[in-house]
């Protein structure tokens, strides 16, 4: 398609078209691709719920805590990343983490 002999309207024009193909084969695509799950999934038995709830790597998982502020008990921390606040004063007081595990 030769574009250079249209004009800045015509352009703007196509532009709003094949913005509008684009979202309409998006959405095509989408439910295309929902399909081919939903019957992978009766194929093979499985509830297309438990198929989509897998986490292979864990990722999004919870974690437990392990610790927890015995002034506050709303306050926990698992024992990965950043120590909170309250962490980190029992510790600066001389007092163990041990202590403060659940």
């Amino acid at each position: 398609m030769d574009l250079s002999n249209l004009s800045a309207s015509d352009l703007r024009n196509l532009q709003e078209q094949i913005k509008r193909e684009l979202k309409k084969r998006e959405s095509q695509d989408l439910q295309k691709a929902k399909e081919e799950i939903f019957a992978i999934a009766q194929r093979v038995g499985l509830p297309l719920k438990e198929l989509i709830n897998t986490n292979p790597r864990g990722k999004g998982s919870t974690v437990a805590a392990r610790y927890r502020n015995p002034g506050d008990d709303t306050q926990q921390w698992t024992g990965r990343g950043r120590q909170p606040k309250w962490v980190k004063e029992w510790l600066d007081s001389g007092k163990a983490i041990d202590d403060l595990r659940i």
